[in-house]
């Protein structure tokens, strides 16, 4: 049996593994890179022969882990992609968007190019288009949690909740090879538990091999007063600056919390009646899928919707698809929430709403999601610079910069040492994958120190064998 990292080794996006074993060639997730100095990893050929592959499993629906499909089929591949049933209607939705952002983006840099008299570093150029995507889409098999499918004679896979998103999965693999069977675990991204609307992760008493995340290796997350106090707080002193809330969104998932708790405040009088701008065709779509795959829900969120409650909606939500629409929010005079897509800034229609609002004092930028390093929401948050750069001019920051960080989809250090507790006996090999540098390292050191398990930081192309 082999493995090879081919992406999220020693940073957080463009997950993708390659399992071999006897003969078999399956792909764990196809994700993007989204970090500034990794972005042309995604133009790059694969290092392996797309025909050649089985099968690919999706863990779940971030781009970071379905980004490159398209490209997989543009190359050749033509097996069949697993991934559970919720997933599959994100992964349609996410990638048409995809396609959507990058057509807009190329066209948009290609103007600016030209006007500039300039050449970028990358190819401009979309990776990949709509019409690819349609390709891609058929491929797609559906499978619900807890079911056994068989991709040979000798391996099969299971899905396992994972408290991260709609849809997410632990993919569990199980292999017989040379009369020895074995079990591997890919956790794909790991959730808190308690989290409102998804199930808690699912555990597990033996593996042979754990490939993990650790986004949050090196820390907990902070302590503080809930969630809907935070927001709150953060509302009504903006409202009072007369100024606007702008929420970089990630479309899945968090859009649909930030939603259910301005709901939740709205209801009990702790924040003013006002406009709240959910400006991103994906997430307004994404929102339909939640309410679509109530088999993912857990036992809260079905409690609320026994009493009558709505999860997803309230009056003043404007729910916004157009251009003209998106441009017409910053013609607001009112003090607003706006929550737009993407929730790192790297794309798409925050960066409009952030070129309106980042240099006013009396507006917040709130980010209620993780900023990878090398994105402009890693820039804007770390307060290292009093400028950054959107659509090639530069711009002050003078809005108030807050985040709140009892949002986060992943789980802490605690939760993930929690997580590998359930474990009876120690896993022959155990990787860490999905987090900076330093955050994985810094969870490699703390399970070797509290454990006195083996621990594998592996670097982007690694090759191991595990026989």
């Amino acid at each position: 049996m082999k493995l090879q990292f081919l992406g999220a080794t020693r940073q957080v996006t463009g997950s993708q593994h390659l399992l071999q074993a006897n003969g078999t060639k399956i792909l764990i997730d196809c994700g993007m890179f989204q970090e500034r100095e990794c972005l042309g990893r995604n133009w790059e050929p694969s290092p392996y022969s797309a025909k050649g592959i089985d099968a690919l499993l999706l863990t779940h629906a971030h781009v970071d882990h379905c980004g490159r499909v398209p490209k997989l089929v543009k190359e050749g591949f033509r097996g069949q992609i697993l991934t559970t049933a919720a997933s599959a209607d994100l992964v349609d939705l996410i990638l048409h968007d995809s396609a959507k952002i990058q057509a807009e983006d190329a066209d948009y840099k290609k103007r600016r190019h030209r006007k500039e008299r300039r050449r970028g570093k990358h190819p401009v150029e979309p990776l990949y288009t709509t019409a690819d995507v349609d390709r891609t889409l058929p491929l797609l098999r559906p499978v619900s949690y807890e079911e056994e499918v068989k991709l040979s004679d000798d391996i099969s896979v299971v899905f396992h909740d994972a408290g991260h998103i709609l849809g997410s999965a632990i993919i569990e693999v199980k292999v017989r090879e040379n009369g020895r069977s074995r079990r591997v675990l890919f956790s794909g991204d790991l959730g808190q538990q308690g989290k409102p609307i998804v199930r808690d992760p699912a555990v597990f008493a033996s593996a042979d091999v754990v490939v993990m995340e650790s986004t949050y290796g090196d820390r907990d997350h902070e302590p503080g007063e809930d969630i809907e106090s935070q927001i709150a707080d953060v509302i009504n002193r903006t409202v009072c600056s007369g100024g606007n809330v702008v929420v970089p969104i990630f479309a899945i998932e968090r859009a649909q919390e930030f939603i259910y708790y301005i709901s939740r405040l709205l209801h009990a009088g702790r924040i003013p009646q006002m406009p709240v701008f959910l400006d991103s065709p994906m997430a307004v779509d994404a929102t339909a899928i939640f309410r679509r795959h109530r088999e993912c829900f857990d036992v809260q969120a079905w409690q609320l919707i026994s009493a009558g409650s709505s999860l997803f909606g309230f009056s003043g939500l404007q729910l916004v698809r157009t251009v003209e629409e998106s441009k017409a929010i910053n013609e607001q005079e009112d003090p607003a929430i706006i929550l737009s897509t993407s929730g790192m800034c790297t794309a798409g229609r925050i960066k409009f709403h952030l070129r309106q609002n980042i240099s006013r004092e009396q507006s917040t930028i709130l980010f209620v999601g993780y900023q990878a390093h090398g994105t402009l929401g890693r820039q804007i948050l770390s307060g290292k610079k009093p400028r950054v750069r959107i659509h090639g001019r530069d711009y002050r920051i003078a809005a108030r910069v807050e985040q709140i960080r009892g949002f986060s989809g992943h789980a802490d250090r605690t939760a993930m040492m929690r997580w590998l507790g359930y474990l009876q006996t120690p896993p022959e090999r155990l990787f860490l994958v999905h987090g900076e540098e330093k955050q994985a390292l810094a969870f490699a050191k703390h399970i070797e120190e509290n454990l006195n398990w083996k621990v594998t930081v592996p670097k982007y192309r690694d090759v191991v064998e595990m026989d």
